[in-house]
């Protein structure tokens, strides 16, 4: 398109030049071009063109294109992730121990220090399960009072009672003395009633174990007798 477009401006000059060429008095007035002026004069002319052209036209010009911009979340450091809660199972057992009564030293026997007995209870396997042999009754708080732990030598039927004695002796102080005792499974999970023995050592134990009563003594006034 650009090339016929010269041609057609380049035979447009020179049609010009040429009419000019044959006018009257021509040769007088207008001096004669060669040809290589006329070819750079129509290309000035088209060149000319060619930019009015590009400034009259309107210019595209593409929008820039918007790219989203994510920013990247903070690293929080020295973060720990939150645990997952693992559903809780409470952990139950068939074992149970409960208290029946005390066959031998009830709460408050009097002792005298250093005095040996021997405690019995009475309890009952009120769990849903048999106590199995080698389950221990044991010490847990309080004073031992040289009590040693009892092991079961046989299984317990679930309903049933039994004795354990334990042999005691009762230490060298005065007052309230107590031991607490209570039944557990062979690898040493307690369960049941905790039950205790409780005796009292020093004051008032001689009076209270002599079983005597003191009697007053009277001494007869002297007897006067008048002279005569």
């Amino acid at each position: 398109m650009k090339t016929k477009t010269f041609v057609l401006m380049t035979l447009m000059v020179m049609s010009s030049l040429l009419f000019g060429a044959c006018a009257p008095n021509a040769s007088e007035s207008t001096p004669t071009l060669s040809v290589e002026a006329i070819q750079t004069n129509a290309v000035a002319v088209f060149a000319n063109n060619l930019t009015l052209t590009a400034l009259a036209a309107p210019t595209n010009t593409p929008l820039p294109s918007s790219t989203p911009t994510f920013m990247p979340l903070p690293t929080l450091a020295n973060t720990t992730p939150l645990a997952t809660a693992a559903a809780s199972t409470p952990v139950t057992s068939c074992n149970s121990m409960s208290y029946v009564a005390d066959v031998t030293i009830p709460d408050n026997t009097p002792m005298t220090p250093g005095q040996t007995f021997t405690k019995t209870w009475k309890v009952l396997n009120n769990g849903s399960c048999a106590w199995e042999a080698g389950f221990k009754f044991a010490f847990t708080s309080g004073d031992a009072m040289g009590g040693a732990t009892y092991t079961l030598p046989q299984a317990v039927p679930v309903n049933s009672q039994i004795e354990i004695s334990i042999a005691m002796t009762a230490p060298n102080k005065s007052g309230s003395i107590r031991g607490n005792w209570r039944m557990s499974t062979a690898a040493g999970q307690f369960f049941g009633n905790e039950i205790y023995v409780m005796i009292l050592v020093g004051s008032g134990t001689a009076a209270t174990n002599s079983g005597t009563t003191a009697t007053s003594t009277s001494t007869p006034e002297p007897t006067v007798t008048p002279t005569p």
